[in-house]
């Protein structure tokens, strides 16, 4: 299935957290959108890999995703090597995306790092004519996508470009409510963690608010690029 926005996470809930709002603005809007998990998250430190693809699968409903699939690379573990960017390269030939999203260069966890290279150096592989990747018998043609925006996520950065998404905010809370097991829940008996109390809902807003501000919107989320953006007119910049 061809898609418009294919959206690469480190670990199940890195796409909910730092770009739904912009996945759900161009899900209204009737483009083809889907995730790729690197991971099942397995060293997290509440909840189970079993609980991790439920709340994917519910998440996922939530923002209309046409696809949603887990490379399962192994979680705090996985290389930047062959395998794993010929794995990314398949997702990429497969679903030829314009706008891949993937996870910040640099962050607390060391995960979401190395994924974002990862995935920022398979997309360049992807559009390599000699780099051969057959599916189910059948060769697939290469495909480089258009751009390639890494998310912001715990550290702050200052975004290259902010996407506003203020008329999702609530839909978007509600997005990163379906991974009940790794957020605030007065019932949990599980150990608390930097994400786990009911603050942490503050700083999501928070954050966005403070990327919203210079454009004029509520609440906004922000993007970073490894290379220069173009427009051809403008008066369609914010």
């Amino acid at each position: 299935m061809k898609l418009d926005i294919l959206a690469f996470a480190a670990h199940p809930d890195d796409v909910e957290l730092s770009a739904s709002g912009t996945l759900l603005h161009y899900a209204a809007q009737g483009k083809k959108i889907g995730i790729i998990d690197l991971t099942e998250g397995e060293l997290g430190t509440r909840g189970s890999v079993a609980d991790r693809y439920a709340e994917s699968g519910a998440a996922g409903k939530l923002m209309g995703l046409s696809v949603r699939k887990n490379l399962n690379m192994g979680d705090g573990f996985f290389e930047i090597n062959e395998e794993n960017k010929r794995k990314i390269i398949e997702q990429i030939r497969i679903h030829q995306p314009e706008i891949v999203l993937a996870n910040c260069l640099s962050d607390r966890h060391p995960d979401h790092g190395r994924g974002g290279k990862l995935v920022s150096d398979a997309c360049f592989l992807a559009g390599l004519r000699k780099i051969e990747t057959i599916v189910d018998g059948v060769s697939l043609a290469p495909h480089r996508p258009r751009l390639v925006f890494h998310y912001i996520q715990d550290h702050y950065a200052h975004p290259d470009i902010v996407i506003d998404v203020t008329p999702f905010i609530d839909q978007k809370i509600e997005v990163i409510k379906a991974f009940r097991s790794q957020f605030f829940d007065p019932t949990s008996t599980e150990p608390s963690t930097p994400i786990s109390g009911e603050e942490f809902f503050q700083f999501i807003k928070g954050r966005m608010m403070q990327y919203g501000r210079p454009i004029g919107a509520d609440y906004a989320e922000g993007f970073t690029v490894t290379r220069i953006l173009g427009t051809k007119d403008l008066f369609d910049l914010v």
